[in-house]
């Protein structure tokens, strides 16, 4: 395999040099609104003690790892878990990564339904156009629509729609792209959440994926990110929520 090179498209001699980083996506720690089954999206609900312990679960399982970067979004959820899962790497005797948050990590934003019960706010989105649950949404319409949905309902228009959503999310993965310092191999721990790892399940994996569920807090997802590639060719699923 040849070297990496951050910069797309760039040639030596006849060879385009391409970057292939292989990214450990692991779903935050349980939080409070996680208990209470409600949106949390950009809204800040720490970790349960039980949270605190999907972190460490996910720290163990990736403790032979190093990490050439990590990144999360500006949640303290994102962080508690991020900071966790370093601890544990370092004390391993790898050498920690500068963590770097940015909004662009952040999941779906809700709008008016932030902090509301989840069945309340999928019914509002749905009840309109026949449905009354998020499943029953994604099942005839897609799971873009489950986002068109609520940004209609949503009285100031505020939620992300799917095109709002996926831009932010590729300005995310442009910013892993973008790091000077990695180079094609290496390991990178992004934190993310549920509903974005979903998505990308939904958008990147195979009819044999299974999607019923969005994967378990402190689950592992597992994708080689082609830096080279337009966004929508540039993600395979390796293994998801594991």
């Amino acid at each position: 395999m040849t070297s990496g090179n951050p910069h797309r498209n760039r040639r030596n001699g006849d060879i385009i040099r391409t970057m292939i980083l292989h990214l450990h996506l692991v779903r935050h720690g349980q939080t409070y609104f996680n208990r209470y089954n409600r949106l949390q999206g950009w809204s800040n609900s720490p970790l349960t003690e039980s949270g605190v312990a999907d972190a460490v679960k996910a720290g163990e399982r990736l403790k032979g790892l190093t990490f050439a970067a990590a990144y999360c979004s500006d949640t303290t959820r994102a962080q508690q878990t991020a900071e966790k899962i370093l601890d544990i790497n370092e004390a391993a005797g790898n050498p920690r990564p500068a963590l770097v948050t940015d909004m662009h990590f952040r999941e779906q934003f809700y709008g008016y339904y932030e902090g509301l019960d989840m069945a309340m706010a999928w019914y509002a989105a749905g009840a309109p156009h026949g449905v009354k649950t998020y499943n029953q949404i994604v099942e005839k319409f897609g799971l873009g629509a489950s986002r068109d949905f609520l940004k209609e309902a949503d009285p100031f228009h505020d939620a992300e729609s799917d095109e709002e959503y996926w831009t932010r999310v590729e300005g995310a993965f442009r910013l892993i792209a973008d790091n000077p310092n990695l180079k094609d191999g290496d390991d990178v721990l992004q934190i993310s959440h549920g509903n974005t790892l979903l998505s990308l399940g939904h958008r990147f994996g195979g009819p044999d994926l299974d999607l019923n569920e969005r994967p378990a807090n402190g689950s592992v997802t597992v994708i080689d990110f082609d830096t080279d590639k337009p966004f929508g060719e540039a993600v395979t699923i390796v293994s998801y929520g594991k």
